[in-house]
């Protein structure tokens, strides 16, 4: 236990510079880029002393460092993200958390269609090493992995939208009533449960079964192959048993790392998705901050994502000794 406390203390050590490295980098590439925020929600407004004094308002004509030192120095006291250059009037926080909240419900579904489905489909496969069923499982893997969400979900609208207009084409229910810039109602509306759910889940699905399936007949091929397997099946356990006891639990070992990161992108959204098929989440509202130069929403979003990744690695290196005992954080694995 002792040994475990001073890991992870260790670890979250360098939390500190990892995050500085991220959020300054971040921070100064999003002031030194091309393009004015002030100017772009101006619009046709030319007024190059309103301009100014916009400027001097929000901090814009600092130094960079001491624009970086006031932002931070916000976050950790006050957990201030800063208010939104895009939606006037509102900071990054109302604006970021519903859309989070809108993201995970799609991404929650997915990963919970894909997780097990690819997982079996993986077994399934790995069990029918040398038989037609593996290659084939190996193909429709590669087949449906392949192909990029800007190709697949413009063909489905296209089909069952346009063409059947069986399904709607926008990815969000409108009697949810989102209208951006407004943005409301936030938490209220489980827009997952409707019709216009179908496409984008299926977007987000599909590929995520192919990565789990591939995975998991690599690990547990893997795993097969060593000799405490062909031990067990000579005591004569049954097949199952030697499946789930020694086989999948070896296997998991690997597998869990990617279940906590697949649980950390909970939070994100998909970029392509979420703007082919209008679904107020994350991925288009990043999509638009980096168009509208809205500096404090991507600097929440950049933060926010590597905070969760560090944390979630400490996550996985601590769930290993849990998984495999013969995991153990000795004095030569830091």
């Amino acid at each position: 236990m002792e040994g475990r406390i001073s890991y992870i203390l260790r670890r979250l050590l360098w939390v500190v510079p990892i995050l500085f490295v991220v959020t300054f980098a971040t921070f100064a590439l999003a002031r030194f880029g091309p393009g004015d925020p002030i100017r772009i929600t101006a619009g046709n407004f030319r007024d190059e002393e309103a301009f100014a004094r916009i400027r001097a308002a929000r901090g814009l004509d600092k130094p960079i460092y001491e624009q970086y030192y006031l932002y931070m120095e916000g976050v950790l006291t006050r957990f201030d993200l800063g208010e939104s250059f895009r939606y006037q009037g509102r900071t990054v926080k109302e604006v970021l958390f519903p859309a989070m909240w809108r993201s995970m419900q799609y991404n929650f579904v997915a990963i919970s269609i894909t997780m097990p489905l690819g997982i079996a489909l993986g077994i399934f496969a790995a069990k029918r090493q040398g038989s037609w069923a593996d290659p084939a499982a190996i193909s429709a893997f590669l087949v449906v992995q392949s192909i990029p969400a800007l190709i697949s979900v413009p063909f489905v609208l296209l089909i069952f939208a346009l063409k059947l207009g069986v399904l709607p084409a926008s990815g969000w229910p409108q009697d949810c009533n989102v209208v951006l810039p407004a943005l409301g109602p936030s938490y209220e509306c489980i827009g997952v449960i409707s019709k216009e759910a179908i496409i984008p889940v299926l977007a987000l699905s599909l590929p995520g079964v192919a990565v789990w399936g591939r995975f998991t007949r690599a690990f547990t091929l893997e795993v097969m192959k060593e000799d405490y397997v062909r031990t067990a099946r000579a005591k004569g356990l049954t097949e199952f048993r030697v499946l789930t006891q020694h086989i999948m639990r070896n296997a998991m070992l690997p597998l869990s790392t990617i279940i906590i990161f697949s649980l950390v992108g909970l939070l994100e959204g998909s970029f392509f998705i979420e703007t082919l098929t209008g679904i107020p989440g994350v991925g288009l509202l990043s999509f638009e901050a980096v168009q509208g130069r809205d500096y404090d929403f991507i600097m929440a979003v950049v933060m926010i994502g590597a905070v969760t990744f560090v944390f979630a690695s400490i996550v996985v290196d601590v769930a290993y000794t849990f998984i495999d005992p013969r995991v153990r954080f000795g004095a030569r694995n830091y």
